[in-house]
């Protein structure tokens, strides 16, 4: 095997293939092993010193050995060897027809009549696997300059900005139904039953200690009633639940600890205990708030204001 994988193939596979197990295996999320881990990258250069110290080890162990041998011992090693190649002429053959190489003993009919200060030149035909590879890249440099400079192919700017405006348009629709990217400008009041249960079970666990059970306050306000410190609405309770009250004294900020669809969840809760009248409610705080949004009842005293604005 060493015959035909030499040691400047050898060292570097057995790397790679050490170097793509330890990546796949260590878990280092969007970055390299070797570069977040730096212990990975000084196991690395340990190991492929290691492994070059070992091959040059046993090559110059191989080659003493073979000085050591007697006569006898080195044509047996070479029959052994011929027969190897022999046996892999697959191999050979398939080399032969990738470099075309000369034997070492024709070397003499193929140096070249010049010489620069001692320095010969051997006038060897190019390897057939160069050739075949500068056709290709030929031929691969007339299709491309056809693709895109005479037929107005979509180079990689164009491309890139094709994608990023599809990419744009698939983020903004993934957003209109992405409950946990919700904030208070999209957030929607829930007036369905599980909602309001699961609701109800989140402000248990974490509201009722300041708000009471009933909502009817105690550290924190009166929920129930239609006075608010920062403003009434699914999309003011939205944004006070998740920033926190007011500095110092308000309430903690809930974000880090509820996501968005369970603060909506709670906010529509707490919205649905409106006009509940619990039991020795605590003092209304902050103002009246009423929803511009809302139509306005068609009640006796409009209809005077009306008439009045009319006159």
């Amino acid at each position: 095997m060493k015959k035909f994988f030499p040691i400047y193939v050898r060292v570097p596979v057995i790397f790679f293939i050490v170097f793509a197990l330890m990546e796949y295996f260590i878990d280092s999320g969007d970055r390299p092993a070797f570069i977040k881990y730096p212990m990975v990258s000084v196991f690395l250069f340990v190991f492929v010193f290691i492994l070059i110290a070992i091959e040059i080890t046993l090559s110059a162990v191989n080659r003493v050995m073979y000085q050591l041998m007697t006569p006898e011992e080195k044509a047996k090693l070479e029959y052994e060897n011929s027969l190897t190649l022999k046996e892999s002429s697959w191999y050979k053959n398939l080399m032969q027809k990738l470099t075309k190489t000369q034997p070492i003993e024709r070397e003499g009919d193929l140096l070249m009549d010049h010489d620069y200060d001692g320095i010969k030149e051997l006038d060897n035909n190019l390897p057939p696997w160069w050739v075949y590879l500068f056709y290709i890249c030929i031929v691969f440099g007339v299709v491309y300059v056809a693709r895109y400079d005479v037929f107005g192919g979509d180079d990689q700017e164009i491309e890139l900005k094709k994608e990023m405006a599809q990419a744009k348009i698939e983020v903004e629709e993934y957003l209109k139904t992405a409950p946990d990217l919700m904030d208070e400008k999209t957030v929607v009041l829930l007036t369905d039953a599980p909602s309001l249960d699961a609701g109800k079970e989140i402000f248990t666990t974490n509201c009722a200690a300041c708000h009471r059970a009933d909502g009817g306050g105690q550290i924190g306000p009166n929920l129930t009633d239609n006075h608010w410190i920062l403003g009434g609405g699914i999309k003011n309770l939205f944004h006070t639940i998740t920033n926190g009250g007011r500095d110092g004294k308000g309430m903690i900020s809930w974000k880090g600890t509820l996501k968005p669809k369970e603060i909506q969840k709670v906010a529509s809760y707490i919205l649905s205990l409106q006009g509940s009248n619990p039991k020795d409610p605590k003092e209304a705080d902050g103002e009246i708030w009423v929803d511009e949004n809302m139509p306005k009842k068609d009640t006796a005293a409009n209809k005077a204001v009306d008439s009045t604005q009319v006159k």
